[in-house]
């Protein structure tokens, strides 16, 4: 299990797009639409069957929360800032600015 300094500073070396809270990374992604969120909880839910770690997920409307932790650690592990890392991929409003800085 990792401590909170430890979390924190993984989230800012690695630029992932998500907070700490408590014991729990937490992010929300709004999206186009109600179609848009479905088909990026899809996503999600394909890279956590990968990594056989899911996140909570909550959907509202074009809003897309999600929460990670290892329940079995009773915390935060390396598996959770992975399974975030590879989220944030798949994240459009990542992805979109990902791509446009390649073309610098």
């Amino acid at each position: 299990m990792l401590g909170y300094d430890e979390v924190d500073a993984a989230l800012e070396e690695q630029q992932l797009h998500w907070v700490r809270q408590g014991d729990e990374l937490v992010t929300t992604v709004t999206l186009h639409d109600f179609r848009a969120a479905l088909e990026f909880v899809n996503a999600v839910g394909a890279a956590a069957e990968a990594a056989n770690h899911h996140p909570d997920i909550d959907i509202r409307w074009n809003k897309v929360r999600l929460a990670l932790t290892t329940h079995d650690a009773g915390g935060l592990t390396l598996l959770d800032l992975a399974v975030a890392a590879a989220i944030d991929r798949l994240r459009p409003d990542v992805r979109d600015r990902t791509d446009a800085g390649a073309d610098d």
